[in-house]
């Protein structure tokens, strides 16, 4: 390759690009670009305050996850592939040196069938996240031992079969849905030895061109799409920036793979807001319904679970505890023929309102809503005369009700609680001097991992 100091940035990322796409037929354009300002990030993510996760799951095997994850074991800066590498052991190596993890077949660690505990790495991949996160953990033999605080900040890309990851995670990921290839999407052969020495002057091009970069990512406010917010802007701030940094078709590229992944990716709605959701569906203007009719029309509803939850319908209890937990609570109110317990969407004495979980926790159009939960033959619903508080300007995005917003402004320390004390004899604490930015020169080991590296999904 030719003076690479010189190569323009958008170049740069479409020779990634072009190179990822000769072995990966992906779900979409979409992903492809997120992955490669995700590889490219990782050059530079010491100018970050946030390194978002990577996410790649499939309904089934064979959809490409792994190959993914060798691709950017080529790509990605001090790359660490690894299918069963101890908690322990991952934050180890993260202090000692700023390494990319790709942690292949995570849905055996995180399926609870398997009976594992892996709340200690739920809390590694969490806190990491964020720069200037540590860990607490016990060091030494019985007699000597003392605390250790362990930096944990640093890119992670984890692939796993669909529906085993913790929400936690997942909040703070693009997660690409990757697929089984159809007959008609062809690729080339994977052959990682020749692999490897072409993507060896595209690795050293985007890993000069991002140093270059480093001064100008570190100050970037990238303009978000109208939509992404909150922790999704978190997400993708250090992408688009390295979009915008790169220029031409770059900038328009990452925003549109923002609002795909954040506003028109169908992501399966978590029990509460489906439940949420279909109320919203179900009440279509009243303000108030008696708990008998809720639970007759849900139960009822076509394409529609709460019939049968583990072999029971939804009933008055657990229809109180899930919505208690949006500070939603039943509440009596006259029906002009009596009394009535129900819900109601307006707030009443202990009782925040359907309205105000719908206005937080549901975008504008509604997610997982069954499309049969309204109007029904003998429902009693009363409509109020005054506007719902949903109405006038809706949120149009979800907010996760599990994330506290956190300030960016120059975090010192964050600490992760310790869940398991971990005891080493011949193992001394860690000091990472030199905080997390990156060195001058990028460093790369090999595409070679000191851990088992898993097959081709």
């Amino acid at each position: 390759m030719t003076d690479t100091s010189s190569t323009p940035g958008a170049a740069v990322l479409d020779q990634v690009a072009a190179f990822i796409a000769r072995y990966v037929a992906f779900p979409s354009e979409h992903a492809l670009t997120a992955v490669t300002l995700w590889a490219a990030h990782t050059h530079a993510v010491g100018c970050f305050y946030v390194t978002p996760r990577l996410v790649l799951d499939s309904a089934e095997p064979g959809s490409g996850k792994t190959r993914v994850l060798e691709l950017l074991n080529l790509l990605v800066r001090h790359p660490e592939m690894t299918i069963s590498a101890s908690t322990a052991a991952l934050f180890r190596l993260i202090s000692l040196h700023p390494h990319t993890i790709l942690f292949d077949e995570v849905d055996a660690i995180f399926n609870p069938k398997t009976g594992g505990n892996y709340e200690d790495l739920r809390a590694l991949l969490n806190a990491g996240y964020k720069r200037g996160a540590t860990i607490a953990r016990c060091v030494g033999d019985a007699k000597s031992m003392k605390v250790a605080r362990f930096v944990v900040f640093a890119p992670v890309a984890l692939a796993g079969i669909a529906g085993s990851m913790p929400a936690t995670i997942l909040t703070r990921a693009v997660v690409v849905h990757m697929r089984r290839r159809a007959r008609s999407e062809r690729v080339e052969p994977f052959e990682e030895q020749y692999a490897e020495a072409e993507a060896a002057p595209i690795r050293d091009a985007l890993a000069e061109w991002m140093s270059q970069q480093a001064d100008s990512l570190a100050k970037a406010r990238p303009r978000m799409p109208d939509g992404v917010a909150d922790r999704a802007a978190e997400v993708w701030k250090a992408l688009l920036a390295i979009a915008d940094q790169a220029g031409e078709r770059w900038p328009e590229a990452g925003r549109d793979a923002a609002r795909y992944f954040v506003l028109d990716t169908a992501t399966a709605p978590t029990f509460g807001t489906r439940l949420l959701a279909d109320l919203r569906t179900l009440y279509d203007g009243r303000d108030r319904m008696p708990t008998t009719d809720i639970l007759d029309a849900l139960t009822t509803a076509e394409d529609a679970p709460w019939g049968d939850l583990n072999g029971k319908p939804l009933d008055a209890r657990r229809l109180s505890k899930e919505l208690g937990r949006y500070g939603i609570a039943p509440a009596a109110f006259n029906t002009g023929q009596g009394t009535a317990k129900g819900y109601t969407t307006y707030p009443t004495t202990g009782n925040l309102g359907l309205a105000d979980a719908w206005d937080r926790y549901l975008p504008a159009g509604g997610i997982g809503n069954s499309g049969n939960c309204g109007n029904r033959a003998g429902q009693t619903g009363y409509r109020s005369e005054k506007p719902s508080v949903t109405s006038g300007n809706p949120q149009d995005q979800v907010t996760d009700p599990s994330v506290t917003r956190i300030g960016i402004g120059n975090p010192l320390t964050r600490e992760v609680t310790e869940v398991t004390e971990i005891t080493d004899q011949d193992w001394p604490p860690v000091a990472v001097p030199g905080g997390n930015r990156p060195p001058s020169t990028p460093d790369r080991p090999g595409p070679h991992s000191a851990f088992t590296k898993g097959a081709a999904a």
